[in-house]
């Protein structure tokens, strides 16, 4: 369902206001200063706001370029909407902008995915290609962000930036897994820069640089120890949470860790009052996926008294 177009997200680069941070470009690396600019910038934006109505949760949505919402499934009833989020070029490189913006109303409940892996290509010009994340949580709403991994390929200039804004009483499950290059296909990532942002405003922020010519980061013991895949779960919980649930999930997720064979690569922390962290390392995505999973089943199940079980997109 798409309701009419926001004027504003038509506006050119120009017009967009700068007040706005989510309208502002990242600023571009050093570099060449004589570096050829990228023959064309891909800008898409998606606009989707999710509500309780008659007792079924809707999601409506507006979408400028190759950006949108598949479609909305109901597999656990209506209450909760599982939507597709789709890009069918699959991959960024420097110039283009993924810009999503989600709003999530009282008392709704949004699980939203994506059918493959984000790719960052490499970046020639040097100009950043940049996916940016901004939610909106009202009180008593729930968002479970749970796209498939990014990958950084060699040669990328690579920002992905994530701002989830909650309202006491709203909660957030969310993930992220980078990939570092395709070791399997004989893509190491040996040159290159990934930027990830992670921030729940007020709260906790979250900002790195996994520069592939950093040798004390990819392969220090103080690092990522010569893994070339990380991910974080986290839950977040607007307004904070009692001693008694925050015990309760750490030792829900804790268990699954220990049971795990990335469990020396694993931990989870209570990073901040009403943030619960899980972080993995591996040598490749399926393993600190398949981790990362049964931690989100483990928090759904501890947390809200919701099945764990998968969405069908992932064993498809």
């Amino acid at each position: 369902m798409h309701a009419p177009r926001d004027a504003s997200l038509n506006a050119p680069a120009d017009l967009r206001d700068p007040a706005d941070p989510r309208s502002i470009d990242p600023v571009m690396p050093s570099g060449d200063a004589h570096a050829t600019p990228p023959a064309k910038r891909w800008l898409a934006r998606l606009d989707a706001r999710y509500r309780q109505a008659h007792g079924r949760c809707q999601v409506h949505h507006q979408h400028e370029g190759p950006l949108r919402l598949l479609k909305s499934l109901y597999p656990e009833g209506d209450r909760i909407c599982h939507s597709v989020l789709v890009h069918p070029p699959s991959g960024l490189v420097g110039g283009d902008t993924l810009d999503i913006r989600l709003t999530v109303e009282e008392g709704a409940h949004a699980l939203i995915t994506t059918p493959g892996a984000t790719r960052f290509y490499r970046s020639p010009s040097g100009a950043p290609a940049t996916q940016r994340v901004a939610a909106t949580l009202a009180p008593g709403a729930r968002l479970e962000w749970l796209p498939l991994e990014a990958i950084a390929y060699p040669g990328c200039e690579a920002f992905n930036d994530a701002c989830f804004t909650l309202a006491p009483g709203a909660e957030l499950l969310a993930w992220d897994i980078t990939a570092l290059g395709l070791p399997g296909a004989g893509q190491v990532f040996d040159h290159g820069r990934f930027t990830q942002r992670l921030e729940i405003p007020g709260v906790w922020l979250e900002h790195g640089v996994l520069a592939a010519q950093d040798a004390l980061l990819m392969d220090g013991a103080l690092g990522l120890a010569g893994q070339r895949c990380l991910g974080t779960l986290v839950f977040a919980a607007g307004g904070g949470l009692s001693r008694e649930r925050r015990e309760q999930a750490l030792d829900a997720v804790r268990a699954r860790i220990e049971a795990d064979p990335l469990r020396t690569l694993a931990g989870a922390t209570a990073a901040q009052d009403g943030v619960l962290v899980v972080r993995a390392l591996g040598p490749v995505v399926e393993p600190v996926a398949d981790l990362l999973r049964r931690c989100w089943g483990a928090w759904r199940e501890a947390l809200w008294g919701l099945p764990g079980t998968a969405p069908r997109l992932w064993s498809t």
